[in-house]
């Protein structure tokens, strides 16, 4: 047996390399100069609550709030509210009016939630990523406990949706069993919880071929919690200006850019127009493929397969 195949933590040792100088040309559908994801976060309703048993209630991701205190913070679990209540649909429709496809990472919880999201996300034809069964942290779990929770989160969402997910993203972190984990399950496509490319690429994970699709927390909406976006127009330019670099890249070197929304977030009006200009400004361009995380995966599968 080799070195690779008896060590199950082969897979993650750091790569500072990756493609290099010149990367492999992408060869999008149609020529295409870039391959541009949007990522819709439907998770309101998984997020730690008194309601769930946790003792505490999540305050990530959100607009601050009462906070600063141990106890039920009904401010809190009111903003995740708006996102199902209100922020899905706003962003459905900005998506839908320009006929314009996305992944959503959903975690199964919020969706056995909502019915009416997942028959929405069924008809739109979106595809899903799974976000995890809800909001936990795998780092304190045991290897068993963590495929458990991978199991139970495809199931639930293949029974909400119809079709089983086609990738995994963790809420947080993965851990160092995750990416093994999800090999040994066998349904899903690829994962994205990696930040280290604009590319696809393939690992190896005990002697299987597994494909990794990266994400972006640089183009997302989280950074409004954060402070360090305020207006819409803050995040319209920096996406606007990201997709412009990498189209202009595009001509000889094609890439991918993920674009991540968090409904309680994005879907605020004073926000959701940025993004109605970027989509706007996306469209006037020629030569982007507006795709699936699952084209993607399919896409790199058939032109870029494993190397032996």
């Amino acid at each position: 047996m080799s070195d690779a195949a008896s060590d199950p933590h082969s897979h993650l040792a750091r790569d500072f390399v990756g493609y290099g100088e010149q990367p492999p040309h992408a060869r999008w559908p149609g020529n295409a100069r870039l391959a541009l994801n949007i990522v819709v976060n439907y998770e309101e309703g998984s997020e730690m609550s008194f309601d769930d048993g946790d003792g505490v209630t999540e305050s990530g991701l959100i607009e601050g709030g009462s906070g600063g205190f141990e106890g039920r913070d009904l401010a809190a679990e009111s903003m995740y509210e708006y996102g199902s209540r209100v922020g899905i649909w706003r962003v459905l429709r900005l998506l839908q009016a320009r006929a314009m496809p996305a992944t959503v990472f959903a975690t199964a919880l919020a969706l056995e939630r909502n019915p009416a999201v997942a028959r929405a996300i069924r008809t739109a034809g979106y595809d899903v990523c799974s976000h995890g069964r809800r909001w936990v942290r795998a780092q304190q779990f045991t290897a068993e406990q963590e495929a458990e929770e991978i199991r139970a989160a495809y199931d639930s969402i293949t029974r909400s949706i119809g079709t089983p997910p086609l990738g995994w993203y963790c809420r947080y972190a993965p851990t160092l069993n995750t990416r093994r984990l999800l090999a040994e399950h066998g349904g899903f496509l690829y994962d994205a919880d990696a930040y280290n490319d604009e590319l696809p690429y393939w690992v190896r994970v005990q002697e299987r071929d597994h494909l990794v699709i990266p994400y972006s927390l640089a183009n997302n909406d989280g950074k409004f919690s954060r402070g360090s976006m305020t207006t819409a127009n803050d995040f319209f330019e920096f996406l606007r200006d990201s997709f412009d670099m990498l189209y202009e890249e595009g001509a000889t070197a094609p890439k991918m850019m993920s674009v991540g929304l968090h409904l309680r977030l994005i879907g605020h009006p004073g926000r959701a127009v940025g993004l109605a200009r970027f989509l706007d400004h996306v469209a006037a361009h020629r030569d982007v493929w507006v795709c699936r995380r699952a084209d993607i995966a399919a896409h790199w599968k058939a032109v870029h397969p494993p190397r032996p």
